[in-house]
């Protein structure tokens, strides 16, 4: 009995976590800012497509290039403090994106880095909810409008830099939306993931019968949405940029076909898969781009024009 009641205890967090992003209830806070690591930002703010207000940072280079960075969840624009006890169950270390804004940064790219909603220090949005991507694309065209309407940023070159979450929402934002993508050059998805295998590998772990039908009606009766919804393999196939996927080949929280099916799924011929190898941890991979910059500035320098 201990143990089933263990086994709900943990299937009841990891709902919660799906649908409002948050971790024991809490968003992560943006416990980090530009300035440790020695550069320059402006606090920004902006308005979602839908109105919902989105809190960012502005990091300034010299040069005409554009970094776009959508996070993913549970965390935010700085990363994720699971370095701290209250937030320690997705691994036990910090994320940080700062070393790799250090690193574009140093590499002559300017930095919009943003919250998506219901996360960080962003407003809420649809109730709190979370849709892994079909809501949240409204931000993900929010930060294209911004970076548009700014005078410094409007004629800039511009990337994506889209992670996990934030990659499943360019790709919902690219299909519903494509003409707001015309300035895009060059895009890096790292970690897209469809919540299906997400899901089974979770349960399966946790030893619970019908477990993936127990937490797709949990998703839905809280969202709204089905767990078969939740997957960017159909969005993508309007993605028209050069793309390199990046993830974790042994993460213990997917499987390595999904990633496989998302690539594949990509209709560019100028298209690359890099496997992280080394670690069975997600969020290992989070920060796998500020030890290994060159793997994402060596992508955008070759397509930017």
């Amino acid at each position: 009995m201990a143990e089933d009641h263990k086994a709900q205890a943990a299937f009841d967090d990891f709902v919660q976590l799906w649908t409002t992003g948050t971790t024991a209830g809490r968003r992560a806070p943006v416990l980090r800012r530009p300035d440790e690591v020695g550069l320059e930002y402006e606090d920004v703010f902006f308005p979602s497509m839908d109105g919902v207000p989105l809190e960012g940072w502005f990091i300034p280079a010299d040069s005409d290039k554009l970094v776009i960075h959508n996070h993913f969840l549970p965390g935010n624009r700085y990363g994720y403090p699971g370095h701290l006890p209250e937030f320690s169950g997705l691994g036990g270390f910090e994320v940080s994106f700062l070393p790799e804004y250090r690193a574009l940064h140093d590499a002559g790219y300017n930095v919009l880095a943003y919250d998506i909603r219901n996360h960080g220090m962003s407003g809420q949005g649809n109730g709190g909810i979370t849709g892994i991507g079909l809501r949240e694309y409204r931000d993900v065209i929010g930060s294209l409008r911004y970076a548009a309407s700014r005078p410094d940023t409007r004629s800039m070159r511009k990337v994506l830099l889209s992670v996990c979450l934030g990659a499943d929402s360019t790709a919902v934002a690219w299909s519903t939306h494509p003409e707001e993508f015309s300035e895009i050059q060059a895009m890096v998805m790292l970690q897209p993931v469809s919540a299906r295998p997400v899901i089974e590998e979770f349960v399966k772990g946790i030893g619970m019968a019908d477990g993936f039908a127990k937490f797709d009606k949990a998703v839905h009766e809280r969202t709204g949405f089905h767990l078969d919804e939740q997957s960017p393999i159909e969005h993508v196939k309007a993605v028209t940029v050069p793309t390199l996927v990046a993830q974790v080949h042994d993460d213990t929280m997917t499987r390595p076909e999904d990633v496989q099916s998302i690539y594949d799924a990509l209709p560019v011929a100028d298209k690359d898969l890099h496997w992280i190898r080394g670690t069975d941890q997600r969020f290992r991979g989070y920060n796998y781009f500020g030890e290994h910059p060159e793997v994402l500035i060596n992508w955008f320098d070759k397509h930017l024009q």
